[in-house]
């Protein structure tokens, strides 16, 4: 290490001590471009591969399994990120090779076409690997152990992370309605080329963070976008820890992990059933890209409240242990869906006027193409609607939305209900005029308040500040030593697995939403219930968490 190295690192470690060193600066807009691009893939992602003119014409069946599929191998991909950082190429040079990676997936989204699809895929899954867990730790390793300004570095490095996904959405939103799905892909990739560029010109202010981080892991929730609780180490809750059974512990781990799995299960519908209701059945003038932007906006909103919530009721010795929060955000979470339950049932049970009909939106799927045959309407001209291919591969009817358009030479606006009919009639011939009140009917999208939603969100953001926080940081204090390296790859297995089981929303087309929300109400309502019905050997076996 040479002189310069060597006092850059000296000064470092003394403002670790007294004050917050500016590579924490550094690392914050590193951090925040990189979430903005990767969020302004999310918010974009599943109705590009629906839209039947830059995208893909797929249906929400189609979309929702490569999206799942996606995140499952992203909330994966950090646990092989980070050993490789460890080991060969250290912190600040694994983040690099990430940004570089997630550059070229981003700009490769912005190439129409399916191949570049899967390979941007691949990238941004590399990408995310070498980034995520690398910069969370650089946050850490910027600070001498035991520093007490650990804990708000995390908290200020959080607001990073959310003010980069709020911010995403809304850039995508009116960069897609100007441009076009691959033009905003591609301001997601100089998002990256920021990111990049800021940790590359001040690279000297991070230099003390760029090294292995031993057998101490405290660098937080890599996986997750959440702020970690209490860091930096605790002598009182390691003794009673390690008074504990190592299995109770290893089993106490097993239950946080199968919430997790739960949780993301139902969280994660954000960026496809939750974008296909806000897209579909929102009253707003809008996509559904913008809803993207709703739980970070209310993570920027509700986290210095709740925590002065939690440090009043700590002064009075009232707050309650970590598997007290998770069970209260697991009910949280289950009360969100909830309300989008009954938000739906309201849009469903209202009568289509006549205005809303020369008005709506409308689209045919499976659940659509059922009613219409219980209704009359032959077999086969439903099976050749739900056939009908474009030259190009394109599903002509199934899955496609049909809104008013109008055309600017003539500006004369042509209803969604009209073009639906006619493409119907180009494929079964007088079939759609012959059906035409039936169809308009089934096929209608309900729009309700953007109030269901935005409210639902807010309990739901309420819910992930209670549970999610405690990550990697809980499986550290509470996983046996000897076995910390396989039960951290747990987490990261159980968060993968959830992600992935967000592919429920394979049946969006074929259940109601109404019923579709409150089925995951249920499941995470049920594991609430489970959870306090544990609580008491649960705390015995986290003692001081």
């Amino acid at each position: 290490m040479s002189a310069n190295a060597e006092t850059l690192n000296a000064a470092a470690h003394i403002e670790g001590v007294n004050k917050h060193p500016k590579g924490l600066a550094v690392l914050f807009a590193t951090e925040m471009w990189e979430r903005f691009s990767f969020y302004s893939m999310l918010a974009l992602f599943t109705l590009y591969l629906r839209d039947p003119k830059e995208g893909f014409g797929w249906t929400a069946s189609e979309a929702t399994w490569l999206y799942s599929t996606y995140l499952m191998f992203v909330y994966a991909s950090p646990l092989i990120g980070g050993i490789i950082a460890d080991r060969i190429t250290g912190y600040r040079k694994a983040v690099m090779i990430g940004g570089f990676f997630f550059m070229a997936g981003h700009a490769t989204l912005s190439i129409p076409a399916i191949w570049a699809v899967y390979l941007a895929l691949t990238f941004l899954v590399i990408g995310n690997g070498f980034f995520k867990p690398n910069v969370s730790t650089m946050v850490g390793n910027l600070y001498p152990e035991g520093s007490h300004l650990k804990d708000r570095a995390y908290n200020i490095f959080y607001m990073g992370i959310n003010v980069g996904a709020a911010l995403a959405p809304i850039v995508m939103e009116i960069a897609r309605a100007y441009f076009g799905f691959h033009v905003a892909f591609a301001i997601a990739a100089f998002g990256m080329v920021i990111s990049v560029f800021v940790l590359w010109k001040w690279k000297s202010l991070v230099m003390s963070a760029d090294k292995k981080a031993g057998a101490d892991a405290d660098s937080a929730a890599t996986a997750v976008d959440a702020p970690p609780q209490e860091i930096s180490s605790q002598n009182e809750s390691a003794r009673l820890m390690a008074a504990v059974p190592e299995g109770k512990r290893i089993m106490a781990l097993i239950v946080v992990f199968l919430i997790v799995i739960v949780f993301w299960m139902v969280f994660h519908q954000n960026g496809s059933t939750l974008t296909y209701f806000a897209d579909d059945n929102t009253e707003w003038q809008v996509t559904g890209t913008i809803s993207n932007s709703i739980n970070a906006i209310w993570i920027l909103i509700l986290t210095f409240p709740l925590v002065w919530f939690w440090g009043l009721l700590d002064k009075r010795g009232k707050e309650p242990a970590t598997p007290t929060k998770m069970a209260f955000g697991m009910t949280l979470t289950g009360l969100s869906f909830l309300v989008l339950w009954y938000g739906a049932t309201i849009g469903e049970n209202s009568v289509r006027t006549p205005d809303q009909i020369a008005h709506g939106s409308f689209r045919i799927n499976e659940r659509v193409a059922t009613n219409l045959v219980s209704q009359g309407v032959p077999k086969e001209v439903i099976e050749k609607l739900m056939s009908a291919k474009t030259d190009d591969g394109k599903n002509l009817i199934d899955g496609v939305k049909f809104s008013a358009t109008t055309n600017a030479e003539t500006n004369m606006t042509t209803p969604g209900g009209d073009q639906l009919i006619a493409a119907i009639n180009k494929v079964a011939p007088g079939q759609g005029d012959a059906h035409k009140e039936k169809i308009l009917q089934a096929a209608h999208l309900f729009r309700v308040s953007p109030f269901w939603l935005i409210f639902a969100y807010m309990i739901v953001t309420l819910g992930e500040l209670m549970l999610s926080p405690m990550g990697l940081s809980l499986v550290s204090k509470v996983a046996p030593i000897s076995k910390r390296g396989m039960l951290m790859g747990g987490w990261f297995v159980a968060t993968a697995i959830g992600n992935k089981l967000t592919q429920i929303g394979v049946f969006w087309d074929i259940w109601l939403q109404s019923s579709f929300f409150l089925v995951l109400a249920c499941m995470a309502l049920f594991m609430a219930v489970v959870l306090f019905l544990i609580l008491k050997p649960l705390k015995k076996a986290m003692p001081g968490v």
